[in-house]
């Protein structure tokens, strides 16, 4: 028997009922000759960890733009603290972990620089609207690897990554766990990283929220795991309790009104919109000035494709960095 197999059988021994296995997965989009030693669900954790895009996620916006300090969150770190968290949820709930660590580490590929600010803005600058999570799908499904197979994952890994966010829910409980500790993850480390940048303090946080859920960052996060493990623990769901729900609730409401919503954020904001739109409509009128790659998805599916693509795949400091070389001049000794 191959240690692929045996790991198989393993889960329909270990899991829950409810939880996805692999051997039931419904497969990828193009045939690919099983392995020997990892299960499918391995496998695309393992394409994921490997790619370009999630290597670039360590120089991607997750709040703070460009931050000075060497401790606050990149899009790679607010990636792997979600990863921990569904991964604990799933191993409490006897769910696939691998399928839960592979949305977890790709369900983000798709973001933009600047964070949500780059995603406003080209949501106002494509014809069809730009979400994040469907660029994460097409991340994997067509710009990273060898096309036109790229990643070719399966179909329980890119229906967690489309539906992470969003109304439509993943099919697939572990899907739903990496939607829950998305959440999870950026309230706390959002949380901590406005405490560090001294833009709250924790007498700020709202007392209703905080006798609920407790006073540090640990216990907030203890708090909120262990009530959805107790809430789901073999159930065809992963939901909290209703009164943790709420104070989870009252506390992301308290974050947007004070962190992401604040003054200081607008006049940032404003700048790095000036740089997407800038780069967006230059190689709108320059598709030529792109890389290969991204001319070639032009000619395939339009100027508006190829430029979206290029732009979102771009890091902040790459972002920059082209806006610079297209619109500041360069200094030259004086004669």
């Amino acid at each position: 028997m191959l240690i692929r197999e045996h790991q198989e059988n393993q889960e329909y021994e270990v899991l829950s009922l409810f939880a996805a296995k692999s051997r039931d997965s419904r497969g990828r989009r193009f045939y690919s000759e099983p392995c020997p030693i990892r299960t499918s669900y391995q496998r695309d954790r393992d394409r994921i960890i490997h790619c370009k895009s999630f290597r670039r996620l360590k120089h991607k916006t997750q709040v703070f733009i460009a931050p000075e300090g060497d401790h606050f969150r990149t899009r790679l770190t607010h990636t792997l603290e979600v990863a921990q968290v569904a991964r604990t949820l799933a191993r409490a709930l006897r769910l696939n972990e691998d399928l839960t660590e592979a949305v977890a580490l790709a369900h983000d590929l798709g973001h933009t620089p600047f964070g949500h600010i780059g995603e406003h803005v080209l949501n106002t600058l494509i014809p069809n609207g730009f979400r994040h999570n469907e660029q994460s799908l097409r991340m994997v499904d067509h710009l990273e690897g060898t096309m036109p197979k790229a990643l070719n994952l399966t179909y329980e890994v890119r229906d967690g990554i489309l539906h992470h966010s969003g109304s439509k829910m993943p099919e697939t409980l572990e899907g739903v766990c990496v939607s829950i500790a998305d959440r999870i993850a950026y309230i706390h480390h959002d949380i901590d990283d406005a405490l560090r940048a001294g833009l709250l303090t924790v007498q700020d946080l709202p007392e209703e929220c905080v006798s609920v859920l407790g006073q540090t960052h640990g216990q907030r996060m203890n708090t909120m795991v262990i009530d959805i493990v107790n809430a789901s623990y073999e159930k065809e769901q992963v939901v909290m309790s209703d009164n943790i729900a709420h104070a989870v609730g009252v506390l992301r409401d308290f974050l947007f009104k004070r962190v992401y919503h604040e003054a200081w954020r607008a006049k940032e904001e404003e700048k790095c919109k000036h740089v997407i739109e800038a780069l967006f409509n230059h190689f709108i009128n320059h598709v030529d000035n792109m890389p290969e790659e991204y001319k070639h998805i032009a000619d395939q599916e339009g100027s508006i494709q190829g430029v979206c693509d290029f732009i979102a795949c771009m890091t902040d400091r790459y972002a920059l960095r082209v806006y610079e070389n297209l619109y500041i001049p360069s200094c030259f000794p004086m004669v």
